[in-house]
């Protein structure tokens, strides 16, 4: 990736390595040097295998992870060194609602510095944004997983984050829904053109949401390869075009000396 002023990017990553160091045991070397910047608006989807350091790279770019290497910019300033910010919003394979608040309460929570008009106006404007008009006074408990979901997603949005981070998003999601819900996220991608960076072990997922997969190498892990997607959306993913990208991220995943691993191209932990 070319030196460009990190000005330019929603996210930019420079340099990112992470050491584990635990009390007892062997050091453990996560990532090694990882550049990445994302442009305004786009979609970037990685993936690796287990162990491979990408949730690790995803925590640090949240501000998660303090003790690492490298630079992190949010719209050219530096946040290096300190936690989390309103200026990433994150959204986990969990929905981790608050489970004695109601969804409007929930959503309500990023916001809370607002005046409580323009909090109100928010957090209507982005239940309705998920399709979840109407059941603002529901509890966690009373949610389907893909609706907790939307929940949790309203939640990560309505402070208007500038890089919206998915940690595998959809993986506690039955199959059907996921698919319902990565349409969903689209939708709303196209409505707010929120950056999104994605972690997912589904290559099918990476190359319909991605406008860029990143495939990540083994541990300590490093950008193996980049693969554009030129696929105009919507994607249908039953083309020839559509498998082809497929096939292009599932070869820079998997191959080992020239040899393709043997291995079912959506992973499970």
């Amino acid at each position: 990736m070319s030196r460009s002023s990190s000005t330019e990017f929603s996210l930019s990553l420079r340099g990112i390595a992470k050491t584990f160091v635990p009390r007892h045991g062997t050091r453990v070397a996560a990532l090694a040097r990882v550049d990445l910047a994302l442009t305004p608006g786009e979609v970037v989807a990685v993936v690796g295998t287990s162990g491979c350091g990408k949730s690790t790279l995803l925590r640090i770019a949240a501000g998660l992870e303090r003790e690492h290497e490298g630079s992190i910019h949010v719209a050219g300033t530096a946040v290096t060194g300190q936690g989390p910010g309103l200026d990433r919003g994150l959204l986990f394979q969990e929905h981790r609602l608050l489970p004695w608040l109601t969804v409007e309460d929930n959503v309500a929570f990023g916001v809370r510095e607002l005046a409580p008009e323009l909090r109100r106006q928010t957090v209507s404007e982005h239940i309705a944004l998920v399709g979840l008009a109407g059941f603002e006074r529901a509890y966690p408990h009373q949610l389907s997983g893909g609706m907790a979901q939307r929940a949790a997603l309203a939640r990560a949005l309505a402070p208007r984050p500038r890089v919206l981070l998915l940690d595998e998003p959809f993986g506690a999601l039955d199959a059907l829904t996921k698919i319902q819900m990565q349409e969903e996220i689209l939708r709303i991608w196209a409505t707010e053109r929120t950056t999104l960076l994605l972690v997912t072990h589904d290559i099918e997922e990476a190359v319909f949401l991605g406008d860029r997969v990143v495939v990540m190498s083994g541990r300590p892990g490093a950008i193996r390869h980049v693969a554009p997607i030129a696929l105009p959306r919507p994607r249908d993913r039953t083309s020839a075009e559509f498998a082809a990208v497929r096939r292009e991220v599932y070869c820079a995943l998997f191959e080992r000396d020239g040899t393709i691993a043997s291995t079912a191209t959506s992973l499970e932990e």
